[in-house]
């Protein structure tokens, strides 16, 4: 005899991943009103304070109908890891349970949603001295430069790092450097502290690759409207170097703002940076274990109702595949 729960009477965890503008957070908003769940960002850029605008949080209204975790609980020049992401969202994710309602945890930055449910790779500990050599050579050269360094030591984890995500280019050589083995290769050993107590139920969005691109081009056409510029330059104004600003449409209108792009070419350059994340995102969560993936945006109405089904076929205890 033993007094472990049994699986099937673990609460349940429920996960919405997928790529940019795949509209995601309406998902979790029809999930959370149906299921009585709260929601659980997992956006390393939404996490910060004063950045509305380039990280499409969710709105006043969605944040009225439904309870949102982990949105505006750091300051710009507050550095924000993985690690502490985990931490934090898994002392939510428990709280919300705890209260017998469903946490939904929704977002895209794939580095983040593993580390919360899976425990970070058994990499080095940083090197203060090696990060600073990286990012003077960064300084004279330029990032682009430090990836194609990257792309000798670890083409595929330089194949999931854009060229001017700094901050992940310096961790990723670092990794190589000081383990003397490539960061991807310590990606596939995962984590050794995986979540647990949850049933985790896995729901990913694959919307049709144009359509998704069209929504991407038309999101940063009105964030551009909406007054991502006017937006950037109080950032850089107040916080000047931050990490947030080079942030997928922030760095492109930081870039106007220093005039060394156009308008049409920094809404160009947005438009193009996004879409290429996706495709990256979407690289990303594939390789995720049990996904169950469904074909369409999430405020699609038929793609709510089979996702529905999901959660309903686990609350149940009934296998959702």
């Amino acid at each position: 005899m033993t007094d472990e729960p049994s699986p099937q009477s673990e609460p349940l965890l429920v996960v919405i991943l997928g790529p940019t503008a795949s509209g995601k957070s309406a998902l979790a908003v029809e999930l959370a009103q149906q299921f009585s769940g709260e929601i659980v960002s997992c956006d390393s850029v939404a996490l910060y304070r004063h950045f509305e605008i380039g990280t499409a949080k969710p709105t006043c209204e969605q944040r009225a109908l439904v309870a949102h975790h982990l949105l505006d609980i750091a300051e710009p020049d507050q550095p924000f890891t993985a690690g502490e992401y985990a931490r934090q969202a898994r002392a939510v994710i428990s709280e919300i349970a705890a209260r017998g309602r469903l946490p939904i945890v929704v977002g895209g930055t794939g580095l983040y949603l593993r580390a919360l449910l899976e425990g970070l790779f058994p990499g080095p500990l940083r090197s203060v001295e090696l990060r600073e050599r990286l990012r003077s050579r960064s300084a004279r050269r330029g990032s682009p430069y430090l990836h194609r360094l990257l792309k000798r030591l670890d083409p595929e984890a330089a194949a999931k790092i854009h060229a001017n995500d700094l901050p992940k280019i310096i961790r990723a050589i670092e990794v190589c450097l000081a383990s003397r083995a490539q960061m991807s290769e310590l990606w596939k050993q995962r984590g050794r502290d995986p979540l647990q107590g949850f049933r985790i139920l896995r729901i990913g969005l694959n919307p049709p690759r144009e359509k998704l691109y069209e929504r991407i081009n038309e999101r940063a056409l009105q964030m551009f409207e909406d007054g991502l510029i006017e937006e950037t330059k109080v950032l850089l104004d107040r916080h000047p170097g931050v990490a947030p600003l080079s942030s997928l449409g922030y760095k492109q209108a930081a870039q106007f703002l220093q005039a060394s792009l156009t308008h049409e070419q920094a809404l160009a350059a947005s438009q193009q940076g996004h879409r290429n994340y996706a495709k990256r995102q979407m690289t990303w969560f594939r390789g995720e274990p049990e996904v169950q993936w469904l074909e369409g945006f999430g405020d699609d109405p038929e793609i709510a109702k089979q996702a529905i089904k999901l959660v309903s076929s686990c609350t149940t205890n009934r296998s959702p595949i």
